[in-house]
């Protein structure tokens, strides 16, 4: 037949080289969509229904704003575990807690991987490597995350005390100074930016951020913002439409390429900065020299970097989302205020405006006030995906090994079968229902292990930042975490720029124990 055919084949492109020219321009994308859908329709998971999608593109065009919040209205029509198709890819979304608890919660080692996207895993992160979040489950996961475990464990969190006081007592010290005691307002954002990402540096290199001035800080908080973009659902449609990665013009990958390269000469800096240090005896106690001198955890230099990475962009996705949520809502509602420091008060006063940096989440209101932030203000709203490793059998149905799972933490933390009233922001739903499921770190083998640390660092920004201040509102801004979104196409969801006034509650007390504390530093 093929010897029928090629003859056939080169005569009609001799004879006829412009029909022939026509029919190989619009035939061959045509065979190639007919093709591509018969891939597609194979690929999907018997048994789970979902959204009808578009031809190459899948749902993709459905979600690009808000992903997370179409998904939970999708679940309303689908029900709480479904299937979409972004791309060639097909995807299972689960949104409720309990069919969370079911599939994450009871097929731990079975969902211990991640997907390999090209875009994030193949261009962005082929010379430093990935964050232990984002690493497919290997044998070096599982040295990278001991380690990391060991970093970040109730005891050496309790060593890192000091510079979170530090931090804290700094970014207090900015809104009073930034808002001349109280009489401007403030765009808290850099702020933030500098306190997450002192933060991070302190904790992992044992090197502070002490200035927003300092090149590096414009450097890291524009590379790893645009970073975090690339692990987007929806901006990098190579990862799901393969045509698409022959395309030498790229911009996507250009770009990924861009800050891959930008984001290896600071990490260089940074290591290389410490190891000179630590050759010479001076370095600070810090999670990355813990981890290389730590003989049993035998990591490499990717994997050490890996560490550095988790805890660069860990630090500012999580404090940097929260706070700048959180200061902008606690400016509309004083009554939260209020509330907050009642409580506070039973155990500093405000001539103690920084509070004991070794408080360790003694009061009840500020805790509960931090998960309610999290719960609401959800920095991941879709959890990094799952691919399994093994068959997961749900409510009967096969959801075999290879697929990709979306846990979709904001409708799990907005579950109404939870909450009777989940849409509103009150933090006492955490003191009348204490053991509630929060999904805000993940769930399972794969949730986040800086979890402890994390919520230690915002309890304390918020205990300092309210007995020291009372939040006023000094320009409008909508707080409600989906209407407010600066980039509803963004997987870390950030609120529109603000201003607020941080009006002292005690300016005497304050101006007092920030110079005590500079005189004792």
């Amino acid at each position: 037949m093929i010897s029928t055919i090629l003859p056939f084949l080169q005569s009609e492109l001799q004879e006829h080289t412009l029909r022939s020219a026509l029919v190989l321009l619009f035939g061959t994308p045509l065979l190639y969509i007919v093709v591509n859908e018969y891939v597609r329709r194979s690929a999907r998971i018997k048994g789970f229904q979902g959204p009808r999608n578009w031809p190459l593109v899948g749902n993709i065009p459905d979600i690009k704003y808000n992903a997370a919040e179409q998904y939970r209205q999708w679940s309303k029509i689908y029900g709480d575990v479904y299937q979409i198709q972004l791309g060639n890819v097909p995807v299972i979304v689960v949104n409720s807690a309990e069919s969370a608890r079911a599939i994450f919660g009871q097929n731990s080692q079975a969902l211990s991987s991640r997907p390999v996207f090209w875009t994030f895993h193949k261009v962005l992160s082929n010379t430093a490597g990935t964050t232990i979040g984002t690493s497919p489950f290997n044998d070096s996961l599982k040295r990278r995350r001991k380690g990391a475990a060991s970093a970040l464990n109730k005891p050496s969190i309790a060593t890192y005390i000091d510079h979170l006081d530090v931090e804290t007592r700094d970014f207090v010290r900015e809104g009073f100074e930034g808002g001349n005691a109280g009489r401007d307002g403030v765009d808290p954002m850099p702020m933030i930016q500098r306190l997450s990402l002192s933060l991070a540096l302190t904790l992992n290199w044992g090197t502070r951020m002490g200035s927003r001035d300092d090149p590096m800080f414009h450097e890291i908080t524009e590379v790893e913002e645009d970073i975090s973009k690339f692990r987007s659902t929806t901006g990098n449609l190579q990862d799901y439409i393969p045509v698409l990665r022959l395309n030498p013009f790229s911009a996507g990958s250009k770009k990924a390429k861009e800050m891959r390269s930008r984001r290896d000469v600071y990490l260089n800096r940074l290591n290389k900065d410490l190891d000179d240090r630590m050759e010479k005896g001076i370095h600070k106690p810090c999670i990355q020299a813990n981890v290389i001198q730590d003989k049993d955890a035998a990591l490499n230099k990717e994997e050490l970097t890996s560490i550095s990475l988790t805890m660069l962009s860990g630090g500012l996705d999580t404090i940097t989302t929260l706070v700048q949520w959180s200061v902008a809502l606690l400016a509309q509602r004083p009554d939260v205020q209020k509330k907050a420091i009642e409580e506070i008060h039973k155990y500093y006063s405000d001539k103690e405006p920084l509070c004991d940096a070794y408080d360790d989440q003694k009061c009840e209101y500020i805790t509960a006030l931090v998960r309610e932030c999290l719960r609401y203000y959800c920095v991941l709203r879709l959890a990094l995906p799952r691919a399994t490793v093994k068959d997961v059998i749900y409510q009967g149905k096969l959801i075999p090994a290879g697929s990709t799972i979306y846990l979709n933490a904001w409708a799990c933390n907005m579950d109404p079968k939870v909450w009777r009233d989940p849409e509103e922001f009150r933090p006492e739903r955490w003191i009348e229902q204490p053991d509630a499921p929060l999904f805000t770190y993940g769930l399972g083998y794969r949730m986040c292990a800086g979890s402890l640390l994390a919520n230690r660092e915002l309890y304390l920004v918020f205990l300092r930042m309210l007995n020291s201040f009372e939040i006023v509102q000094d320009s409008q801004v909508e707080t409600h975490p989906v209407k407010g979104s600066a980039d509803p196409t963004s997987l870390v969801t950030m609120s529109r720029h603000y201003k607020v006034i941080f009006k002292p509650r005690n300016e005497a007390a304050l101006r007092d124990a920030l110079r005590d504390a500079d005189e004792k530093h």
